[in-house]
């Protein structure tokens, strides 16, 4: 089974937050690879991993990274493959400079950026730009959707039991 995802991250100090998109993409039976590939310390390996990730059969990116992030944009670079970044809490920062670095890439090098630790919201993208020609992925997405819509309506049962004195509901 070959990966269709490639989960990459500057170090495996990242893995407590990519491991989200691992649990989702696990949840949805995509292959999928995690690999640690630093722009800065190896950036021949990122460079060689990017350049021959389409030949490999990848389809999706997901790239994580902390501090400067460069990371999702050195791979966005030298490949045509969907790249969605994750800003890495980790710095003084708290994430934010990640965030930036990663959002602002320049014109014609996109990187799909989720929030600072948003792991699982690119696992949700990767899923749904995978499901566009996967019917049988769609369905099992839709079926994901509809679950999170039921928990909230649980949710919401339940706080219905709550007691305050001064609730009215």
């Amino acid at each position: 089974m070959k990966p269709v995802v490639s989960i990459i991250m500057g170090s495996t100090s990242d893995l407590p937050v990519m491991e989200k998109a691992a649990k989702l993409l696990d949840e949805m039976q995509i292959p999928f690879e995690i690999n640690a590939l630093s722009a800065h310390r190896t950036p021949e390996a990122v460079e060689a991993f990017a350049k021959g990730a389409k030949e490999r059969g990848l389809k999706v990116i997901i790239a994580a990274a902390g501090m400067a992030a460069a990371l999702p944009g050195v791979i966005a670079a030298n490949t045509t493959l969907p790249v969605i970044g994750v800003p890495v809490k980790g710095s003084v920062l708290d994430g934010v400079d990640a965030l930036y670095s990663i959002i602002q890439m320049p014109p014609g090098i996109p990187v799909a950026t989720v929030a600072i630790n948003g792991a699982m919201n690119a696992a949700i993208l990767a899923v749904q730009m995978l499901a566009l020609s996967d019917n049988e992925l769609a369905e099992k997405f839709a079926i994901y959707k509809e679950n999170l819509k039921q928990k909230i309506v649980k949710a919401n049962e339940e706080l219905k039991e709550v007691k305050y004195t001064y609730k009215t509901n």
